[in-house]
């Protein structure tokens, strides 16, 4: 037969009362870290209830390609495009249900930077440029680099404009291979969701 001592019942019952405040204040930071506040960008556990990054003419797109976070996932937009090369990109972004990254489309985007560049553009460098401007903050940089080539990029998008009622936004793109280096400023323009047409900014 066991036996209390005189005054532990009020020490059982404070020790208790310690331990369920402590599981209470624990419950509620649990709660309070899981939960952002409203403007917390659209990833981690926000990205979990709201499953899409919203593009610059209201297209929601379900990856960003690390763009919000400055630096664009060249190799995983090349795996979304799957090989896909030259005028086909544009083809099939044209289609909405196929397109899973913005690209960038015109006789323009080749020339942009001059010659050098131009030959050296890629589907995934486009996709990046694409996507870059179509999520990008202004005034934010987002860099890539195509490992194949060797050319270094940073695309930084900046106001928008518009020409004749169509959406716009200024840009700088700059890229450097080894001792060369070429920025450019241009306009890029959007004739559908997803889809941007590269110009000179005049």
């Amino acid at each position: 037969m066991s036996f209390i001592a005189p005054g532990s019942i009020g020490t059982v019952s404070c020790k208790a009362a310690s331990i369920i405040l402590l599981l209470l204040v624990g419950a509620w930071l649990t709660e309070a870290i899981a939960d952002p506040p409203p403007h917390a960008p659209a990833h981690g556990w926000r990205k979990k209830h709201d499953p899409y990054y919203v593009g610059y003419t209201g297209k929601q797109w379900e990856h960003d390609y690390g763009i919000l976070s400055g630096h664009c996932n060249r190799e995983a937009v090349a795996t979304v495009l799957g090989g896909v090369i030259g005028a086909t990109v544009g083809n099939r972004a044209a289609d909405p249900e196929d397109r899973t990254v913005a690209t960038i489309i015109g006789a323009a985007a080749g020339a942009l930077l001059g010659n050098w560049i131009g030959r050296k553009l890629d589907d995934a460098d486009r996709g990046c440029i694409g996507h870059a401007l179509e999520l990008g903050k202004s005034g934010q940089r987002v860099l890539w680099t195509n490992d194949s080539t060797g050319v270094q990029y940073e695309l930084v998008p900046g106001a928008d404009r518009k020409r004749d009622g169509t959406a716009c936004r200024e840009f700088t793109l700059t890229a450097v291979e080894g001792g060369d280096k070429a920025s450019r400023p241009g306009v890029a323009c959007q004739p559908r969701p997803g889809i941007w047409e590269i110009g000179f900014r005049s």
